[in-house]
């Protein structure tokens, strides 16, 4: 019985210190970010990483999102009578919802869990122990570039899938079921307000800046998982963990976000 007790008591002491050391690698971050001097170099490479390299990925995730969307729409709205309102529900879509979650989700798949394994490796060849040695603060370093760097590529990698879905849509609607294309056009000018763009930027930030910090931080602190984790199997165990935390923080953030906004 004591036994079970110490037991569960230990788990929820190590859950709240987890919480704890996440917490403050973002304060970390965050105050290095705030405070000179910010390269900008490093930053821009981990944009090219985190952004251009995931560019075509997105892309194309984007454009078979908006014919999918658009292929939905186009039953349901045919059935009363209301085609003329398809490109309003696939722009609707595509830049309140599923264009910022579906965006991050595909970030987290290819950057985000490079991001984990590279520091994660670092912390296992003692490559972060030898840049403290040297004096190199780790966080300034290449911690912060990477958390600037998704603040700026997944807003642009979303614009990016929504203009892609909008063409998958226009390609469905207008093309493959004959919509007029004044009809697809004007419906995306008039469904479309500012709040709706202002929430799709305002996700894709927050987006970017959660996969980046529980990405980076679980890697940062593999030497802090339990025993047998520290190691090649550990680097893969916690990048799993990353890419999951990752996902449904995303997920939530969306919900939270949208709840917020309306």
């Amino acid at each position: 019985m004591s036994g079970g007790l110490e037991k569960t008591g230990h788990h929820y002491f190590s859950l709240i210190e987890a919480v704890g050391r996440m917490g403050l690698f973002l304060l970390q971050c965050l105050f290095r970010a705030a405070t000179p001097p910010v390269k900008l170099y490093p930053v821009v490479q981990q944009i090219h990483f985190i952004g251009a390299r995931s560019s075509w990925v997105v892309v194309t995730a984007g454009l078979f999102t908006g014919m999918v969307v658009a292929l939905q729409f186009y039953d349901t709205l045919v059935r009363f009578g209301s085609v003329d309102l398809l490109g309003s529900a696939v722009a609707l879509s595509l830049i309140r919802e599923l264009g910022p979650v579906i965006t991050a989700l595909m970030v987290t798949g290819r950057a985000g869990s490079a991001i984990c394994a590279e520091i994660g490796i670092m912390r296992i060849s003692e490559q972060i122990d030898a840049l403290e040695c040297m004096g190199i603060d780790p966080y300034r370093f290449f911690l912060t570039p990477k958390l600037l760097a998704g603040l700026v590529a997944v807003p642009v990698l979303t614009i990016l899938f929504d203009l892609a879905g909008l063409v998958g849509g226009w390609f469905v609607g207008v093309v493959l079921f004959g919509v007029g294309e004044g009809t697809y056009v004007q419906g995306l000018r008039g469904g479309i307000e500012w709040n709706d763009v202002a929430m799709g930027l305002v996700k894709s930030i927050v987006f970017g800046g959660l996969i980046v910090w529980f990405c980076a931080a679980k890697g940062y602190f593999l030497h802090y998982e339990r025993a047998g984790a520290f190691g090649p199997e550990g680097v893969s165990r916690v990048t799993t963990n990353a890419v999951v935390l990752s996902s449904v923080s995303v997920l939530f953030a969306d919900y939270l976000i949208g709840s917020l906004m309306l």
